[in-house]
């Protein structure tokens, strides 16, 4: 069945490969990314290679009043999406700070996706997804780091967006799943140390087949074995549904992580 899908971060690793995939596979696209000209580049190719429809979005998404106005454009332009998929992520970075004064991997790998999988829940189709980009690497979340006032490691800044992720993937996902709504919200880790630049350039190694993660995104968003992972943790390390680090599982730690989030985002708009 058509659908129509937005794929973040979609103009180079494993997003790339997803929106080609899909693509070929006749669906309607919504490519998002923060350089208008490889944005519209990466679309004209698909249109030309494929021949369907390519809408395209361009936001900053370091930037949270960047990412509420990309909800604002989409819900103005679109009257339904079927999938989201939350691919855009950041590991090293020359300047870690944001223009909100938070951490760069909190801010893109956990707030902004925060905001597009609750604000665009609305959005979605019945029968919809929205496909969270998780990571092997999960450690506790500092919730003084997350508020942005505290400097981690590349690594340790990570790992601790990811799980915070992963922790709000679950929470929301379930409570979609509780008020009886067929929407999916899941988080997936598409494999270890594949060959994006964020790889290449966080460990010096090529990595393996992007193909690997792009096959499990579209599985997430399309496949009936996801039918009823709401609120799940999909490993492809070992090609199977899985439990997360403990503290997703721990209902306190999530609700305090979640707190925390919609605390950043409140002093964000209230600045701002």
């Amino acid at each position: 069945m058509h659908k129509t899908i937005l794929v973040t971060g979609a103009t180079d690793g494993i997003g790339l490969v997803t929106v080609k995939m899909l693509a070929e596979l006749g669906h309607s696209l919504i490519i998002h990314g923060r350089t208008p000209s490889k944005v519209e580049a990466v679309a004209n190719d698909i249109e030309q290679a494929y021949k369907v429809d390519v809408a395209t979005i361009v936001a900053d998404l370091s930037s949270l009043s960047a990412v509420h106005n990309m909800v604002a454009e989409l819900k103005q332009r679109f009257n339904s999406i079927d999938v989201v998929i939350n691919n855009a992520g950041v590991y090293a970075v020359n300047e870690t700070r944001t223009v909100d004064n938070l951490d760069v991997r909190f801010a893109v790998n956990t707030v902004a996706a925060y905001i597009l999988t609750k604000d665009l829940l609305p959005l979605i189709a019945e029968g919809g997804r929205i496909v969270n980009l998780s990571s092997a690497a999960q450690a506790s979340v500092d919730l003084t780091a997350l508020k942005g006032d505290k400097p981690l490691a590349d690594g340790q800044a990570y790992a601790q967006s990811k799980l915070a992720l992963t922790m709000f993937s679950r929470s929301l996902g379930l409570a979609e799943q509780q008020k009886g709504s067929d929407k999916v919200i899941v988080s997936v880790n598409p494999k270890s140390l594949l060959g994006s630049k964020m790889v290449k350039t966080a460990y010096g190694i090529a990595g393996g087949d992007l193909s690997i993660g792009a096959d499990i995104l579209i599985r997430a968003a399309l496949s009936d074995e996801f039918l009823s992972a709401a609120g799940q943790y999909f490993d492809n390390d070992i090609g199977a549904f899985a439990s997360p680090h403990p503290d997703a599982l721990n209902r306190g730690k999530v609700e305090q992580v979640l707190e925390m989030i919609e605390s950043v985002i409140t002093a964000n708009a209230a600045n701002n």
